[in-house]
């Protein structure tokens, strides 16, 4: 470990001063009614904004009083389970079409949809040398720090880099989308390369293919894939694109727009926000917990083995031992997530392509079981159901996709939701985004440095 990484004495000692001194007394958050998290205790947001690209539907209100209902998503006021029955049964892919009702606010016709798919693929390809002196220089261990820095790189090769006119943004929004693919493989390569000494291949992308086409066909050194591999992975993306301006990395994309800044620092944090665990890390979480929970219960088929194992996680006696079930629950949503109720459909053909029905079959008791435990066992104010990344891990666990990419490939969907809200944001300029927190330290007199405690001893 170099030096720059070592913890030294004396930061421990400087690190427990601010675990002492910078406690806030959990009653203050009641007293002055803050809503922590942006949230009420039901989980119902508080109104920051206003938007027009999604909406994500989780109550009714009925005598002025909010009822939990089956959740529901639209992108541009249409359900996307609909989107999805639509492009499926034309028997297409969906993430592009997806992108451009985002962006536009409306759908397109074959015209536009062609032309703007060849827009995309003209936009599939970066500056020359950068693959070799960004992308392979200094490869990171974790693919969303390769991002995030390849984004902020990519200012430097753009001559209107600060131009925030709607023509330019969406300019770069463009880019951006079409690149995020190259990025995320790309990146990966490097790291399985430099860090894991693995041979090195890099494929371009080939014109003509969808976006998770082309993205298992980069990604795999035979460059071959199912047509139902490639079209899970498309509606993994059209699920992921976009989920309403209260998402933390989306109301990020907010916040920094904002400011007037520029699109790459803004898509930047939006990237630092969606790699926390608890944003677009949390189907590895998943994942994890899964794989823990297949070696400490001996018949995945006992209910009562399953649901024992479950409550030891609750009790922290499992797994992290943080007292969680990884992919129940969220935010919003209480009855159920459509995301995970559409995804479920196909999670189970590609199981029985892959011949992992034994699994499937685990996954579909701990969605049943998970709910009852938690309501036993735990004060809840609002319904339990399973989200969108209790099957996403699993999806890409079955495509062979390395755990590396799972948070990435969020990224490489989420990234048509940003640029929407961000032109949005521009489009409707209003103030920059800055919102209260009320200080509640006491009034302390200066003390001279020479009579300050502990001198002299």
């Amino acid at each position: 470990m170099s030096k720059y990484s070592e913890i030294t004495p004396e930061l421990y000692c400087l690190a427990e001063k601010i675990k002492k001194n910078c406690v806030i007394d959990q009653s203050l958050y009641q007293k002055y009614d803050v809503k922590r998290g942006l949230r009420d205790i039901s989980g119902r947001g508080v109104l920051t904004g206003l938007t027009e690209i999604c909406d994500v539907h989780a109550y009714n209100i009925v005598n002025n009083e909010y009822v939990p209902c089956e959740g529901k998503l639209y992108y541009r006021g249409i359900d996307v389970e609909e989107i999805i029955d639509g492009f499926t049964k034309d028997n297409r892919f969906g993430f592009e079409e997806v992108t451009y009702l985002l962006l536009f606010g409306e759908l397109p016709n074959e015209e536009q949809l062609e032309s703007f798919i060849k827009q995309l693929e003209f936009y599939r390809q970066l500056p020359p040398s950068f693959v070799r002196d960004v992308i392979m220089k200094a490869p990171s261990s974790d693919m969303m720090i390769t991002l995030a820095r390849s984004v902020l790189t990519l200012y430097s090769y753009d001559d209107r880099a600060d131009d925030i006119s709607i023509e330019n943004v969406l300019r770069q929004g463009l880019q951006l989308i079409a690149l995020f693919p190259l990025l995320c493989v790309y990146g990966y390569k490097a790291y399985r390369h430099y860090h894991l000494n693995k041979s090195l291949v890099i494929h371009p992308p080939k014109p003509g293919l969808s976006t998770a086409e082309n993205i298992l066909y980069m990604l795999r050194t035979n460059k071959q894939y199912t047509e139902l591999e490639a079209r899970i992975l498309d509606i993994a993306l059209v699920l992921h694109a976009e989920h309403g301006g209260g998402n933390n990395s989306t109301f990020t994309t907010h916040v920094v727009t904002s400011t007037g800044t520029d699109t790459y620092s803004a898509i930047a944090a939006s990237l630092g926000s969606l790699k926390g665990p608890r944003h677009g890390g949390a189907n590895i979480k998943v994942m994890q917990m899964f794989d823990d929970m297949k070696e400490k219960v001996n018949d995945w088929t006992n209910e009562a083995e399953v649901a024992q194992y479950l409550s030891d996680l609750l009790n922290k006696k499992a797994f992290d031992k943080a007292g969680l079930i990884y992919g129940m629950g969220h935010a919003v949503y209480s009855i159920s997530d459509p995301r995970a109720n559409v995804f479920k459909k196909y999670v189970k053909s590609l199981s029985e392509e892959k011949g992992m029905q034994e699994e499937f079959a685990l996954y579909e008791m701990v969605e049943r079981l998970a709910p009852e435990i938690i309501a036993k066992e735990r004060k809840i104010y609002k319904g339990v159901s399973a989200n969108v990344d209790f099957y996403s891990g699993f999806v890409y666990h079955m495509l062979g996709l390395p755990k590396e990419l799972y948070t990435p490939i969020f990224a490489v969907a989420r990234i048509s939701g940003w640029m929407a809200h961000r032109l949005e944001e521009l489009n409707n300029p209003g103030k920059i985004i800055r919102p209260a927190y009320k200080c509640v330290a006491e009034r302390k007199p200066y003390v001279m440095l020479k009579d300050r405690p502990g001198n002299g001893l």
